[in-house]
């Protein structure tokens, strides 16, 4: 047995904030003893054997580094799923559900005219916007990409476990490369890589730990915007609707790359904090 120690005693001797303890405590106690998150209290006096011992001391150090607790957990929770993540995807944030929220809205305005709205996530990661879409709305039928082999094993994985992977289609390729030419869509959602590389938050929290791919485009913030928004009307069906996440303050240039492609009724949309966070256009 490990030396006497409580999970007590653990939770309240770590260098960790209380909350985040608790959360990597939680993971061990159901990895090693399939128990759930509620022994923390009802058995908080139980000892962790060597090997849950040892596997909590690691999670805590790693954390005490920086390393984000989604990759030490191995999930997130995004828009009332629960996603697997893995170093080789970008973490979903809670800012990237409106996103999610925008699409609804436009597949429940649709739905009246169209069966089975065809939905599609540029640059899918972990399946995050594509499988929440598919999770709320279930006549919709949902097409992502990527141009990671990894990101989208990680996609397939998580629209298995979630029970949707005959509802979404995986495409290996850059943007719109992975498409068939004439492939149209209702609504076109996008999270791309939007930081310039310059910015000094790429050193910082978890975006140390996170794809550099997945957060910036090497060059301004723009580049992938830029190619997103000017092949939309190639993709879009009559009076479609495309948004992508941005910036706090890049919602006026992308609203004028929108326009500047012949997109209409340009919408921005402010996210929980009260930044400009999606800009959001139709096709003629």
């Amino acid at each position: 047995m490990s030396k006497d120690l409580s999970l007590r005693s653990l939770l309240g001797s770590t260098l960790l904030p209380p909350s985040e303890a608790r959360i990597l405590m939680a993971h061990v106690l159901d990895k090693h003893y399939q128990l759930p998150r509620s022994a923390l209290l009802s058995r908080d006096d139980m000892q962790l054997n060597d090997g849950a011992l040892e596997n909590w001391r690691s999670l805590v150090s790693k954390r005490l580094q920086g390393h984000p607790i989604a990759y030490l957990i191995g999930k997130r929770g995004f828009h009332n799923i629960e996603l697997q993540v893995a170093p080789g995807v970008l973490i979903p944030r809670p800012e990237t559900e409106l996103l999610v929220e925008i699409g609804l809205r436009e597949i429940k305005r649709i739905q009246k005219e169209v069966t089975a709205p065809n939905v599609l996530d540029l640059g899918t990661g972990s399946g995050a916007i594509a499988l929440a879409v598919a999770h709320e709305a279930p006549t919709a039928l949902l097409t992502a990409t990527d141009q990671s082999f990894e990101a989208l094993a990680i996609a397939q994985a998580n629209a298995q476990h979630l029970g949707l992977n005959s509802r979404i289609q995986l495409l290996q390729g850059s943007w719109y490369e992975a498409l068939a030419d004439k492939a149209l869509f209702d609504v076109i959602l996008s999270n791309p890589p939007y930081i310039a590389i310059q910015d000094p938050h790429l050193s910082q929290g978890d975006l140390r730990f996170e794809p550099i791919s997945a957060l910036t485009d090497h060059a301004s913030g723009f580049t992938c915007l830029e190619v997103i928004i000017k092949g939309a009307l190639n993709h879009l069906k009559p009076m479609g609707l495309i948004a992508v996440e941005h910036g706090f303050d890049q919602s006026e240039a992308v609203g004028e790359l929108m326009k500047s492609a012949g997109l209409q009724n340009i919408r921005v949309h402010q996210d929980l904090s009260g930044h400009f966070r999606v800009t959001s256009a139709m096709s003629v």
